[in-house]
């Protein structure tokens, strides 16, 4: 179901009295409003299978082939996101991405944004956006950001070595050559699809800033923050912007049918229909994510 008109009035009550700052890197920015993920996935018929009632949430996709979870209850360097394929005998091979509580919400939702659309129909390399941006590769091939402090590791599985694995860590400053405490890390495990690992890098080497409030919490005191030139009107209309394209996408294409049924194609004109088989059961109605 669409993100509901109360759901985009509560962001917009949240963002209303917030004055935006300007804030970059985008590895430093913080969380920022978990809405940038939820909203946009239930704008493409994403719905909630947990319990209304829990602060862990798990919303599962329209054709019921990849879950997100979200647990923010859990510590600040644990994964608070997981997304991952189900288990369910398909073709797709099975993979997981997860994020830790100070990924912002921005960039894990330009890699879930790619996931609610068609594929390309070929794979990119993920290390276009980060050499596009001016991250320096070492002598291991890992890539670096200008101030050090997020790091970009490739590492090939030997089951499936065309989709390796990746890891994102972002840690504080290395002192005498010893690295800094971790700040937040992203790991997608191998047959993670590449234009998901691409869209997820290319939203975080992004050099636009994100907007964070005034007591929004950053990764790092280091990042940068000045007057953003947005008003907090301005940057509620462009989340509802982003989402209203996706959610009329969502109802002009055909919705798939539930795993575990099939279509009975229909019969031949003037012949007698065949006895009908016994209804599937239907899942039960699923409210949408706030």
């Amino acid at each position: 179901m669409p993100v509901s008109e109360r759901q985009l009035a509560e962001f917009a009550d949240k963002h209303a009295w917030q004055v935006p700052l300007d804030t970059s890197p985008r590895h430093l920015a913080g969380p920022g409003d978990a809405r940038h993920v939820t909203h946009g996935l239930a704008a493409a018929g994403w719905t909630r299978i947990s319990d209304l009632f829990n602060t862990h949430m798990t919303l599962a996709s329209p054709d019921h082939r990849h879950l997100l979870e979200f647990t923010p209850e859990t510590g600040s360097l644990a994964r608070w996101w997981h997304l991952s394929t189900r288990l369910s005998g398909r073709d797709e091979p099975y993979w997981n991405a997860s994020f830790g509580a100070l990924t912002p919400a921005e960039v894990i939702g330009g890699m879930t944004d790619a996931l609610t659309t068609p594929p390309p129909t070929a794979q990119p390399d993920p290390w276009h956006p980060l050499e596009a941006a001016g991250w320096l590769r070492d002598e291991h091939g890992a890539a670096r950001s200008a101030d050090g402090m997020c790091h970009i590791e490739q590492h090939r599985h030997s089951k499936s070595r065309d989709m390796p694995d990746w890891s994102v860590y972002v840690r504080e400053p290395s002192v005498n050559g010893y690295l800094g405490p971790l700040l937040w890390h992203a790991r997608f495990r191998y047959n993670t699809p590449a234009h998901l690992v691409d869209a997820f890098l290319t939203a975080l080497t992004d050099t636009a800033p994100l907007q964070r409030g005034k007591f929004d919490r950053t990764a790092h005191p280091s990042a940068v923050q000045t007057a953003s030139l947005l008003s907090p009107a301005q940057v509620v209309t462009a989340h509802t912007h982003r989402i209203k394209p996706i959610t009329a996408q969502t109802r002009t294409t055909p919705h798939p049918h539930q795993p575990g049924t099939s279509r009975t194609p229909a019969p031949p004109t003037g012949a007698a229909p065949p006895n009908p088989a016994p209804a599937s059961p239907q899942p039960p109605h699923l409210r949408p994510a706030h």
